[in-house]
């Protein structure tokens, strides 16, 4: 690819972004980052990627958090930053990549290659999903959907001063309900196509 894209996948649990990102990258020959760009910090600081991911998009603990003169005691925040200067780095060397979470629209804010998305979707829909994905009951999903955006939006809102899902902060918000996750990916295509075109 000549001209440098990158795209940010945000999503609620259950939607299927994790999947449309994957059809993304796949699509653009670009390589995908979610909890793997850990690994790639574990190499170059020669630790164990497995003790990194364990804090991955973890909010912090609010218990066992102090701040002090701007350095913090906070493992789940000193990852957060790690991967935050990790994109930034792969962005600024004029890299293409998709990138899953990790407050990417906002870490990667003022790129002009960024594209930013959120893809949500009909709370029936997720749940169908994650029950035949897991093989769980129905309240068991619906249990797991609201820790699991919980989660992620008490991470996005920590370390962004825009909020988790908040139309206003993405290129394009869609709901991958509508037109299913093979359908909604197909449509992104053709959107970051358009854009690419722009650029």
């Amino acid at each position: 690819m000549k001209k440098q894209l990158i795209i940010s996948v945000g999503r609620e649990f259950g939607s299927g972004g994790h999947v449309i990102a994957e059809a993304i990258a796949k699509n653009f020959s670009i390589p995908l980052y979610d909890y793997n760009l850990l690994h790639e910090i574990a190499a170059h600081k020669n630790v164990d990627g497995n003790e990194l991911i364990k804090y991955d998009e973890v909010p912090r603990n609010i218990f066992f958090h102090r701040n002090v003169n701007g350095h913090h005691n906070s493992p789940a925040v000193h990852i957060a930053e790690m991967q935050f200067d990790f994109l930034r780095k792969k962005a600024e060397n004029g890299e293409s990549f998709v990138v899953v979470g990790r407050c990417a629209e906002h870490v990667l804010k003022g790129n002009p290659n960024l594209i930013s998305i959120f893809i949500l979707g009909d709370p029936e829909a997720k749940v169908q999903r994650i029950m035949e994905l897991h093989s769980i009951t129905k309240e068991a999903a619906e249990q797991m959907i609201r820790y699991k955006d919980r989660k992620r939006k008490t991470y996005h809102n920590f370390y962004c001063s825009v909020k988790w899902g908040d139309s206003r902060n993405y290129d394009i918000c869609i709901n991958s309900s509508r037109l299913g996750i093979e359908e909604t990916a197909n449509e992104l295509v053709d959107y970051i196509n358009k854009r690419i075109d722009m650029m």
